[in-house]
């Protein structure tokens, strides 16, 4: 469910994306900060089976979907929340970072394996 504030509008799989891409961020082999405050990602994780491992976290598969699709990524820049180099890489811009979504408590679940 969208949070209640969501001055962008962003749709449900954009705010998905954009809660695996700020997790992403704080991941030190997935990510690099940038002199200006961004974070420039460039490893994305595999699935395996229904599930992948971010950091300490674990995903759903099915809340991934937009980390592997264009159309999503270019909805992200063109709210400044994000400058694309697909698919090899996408830049979270400090608003990108900054962006409260309302899902990562719900999307991210601590690993047990």
């Amino acid at each position: 469910m969208p949070p209640k504030n969501n001055p962008l509008k962003l749709n449900p799989l954009q705010l998905r994306t954009l809660t695996l891409l700020q997790a992403l961020a704080r991941v030190p082999d997935a990510a690099s900060r940038t002199t200006n405050g961004e974070v420039a990602i460039a490893r994305f994780p595999q699935a395996h089976g229904d599930h992948f491992h971010l950091g300490d976290a674990v995903v759903a598969a099915k809340d991934a979907t937009g980390l592997y699709n264009e159309a999503v990524w270019n909805a992200l820049a063109r709210k400044g929340l994000a400058r694309t180099d697909w698919p090899r890489q996408i830049v979270l811009t400090v608003a990108g970072l900054d962006y409260d979504t309302g899902l990562a408590d719900g999307m991210l679940r601590t690993a047990g394996h």
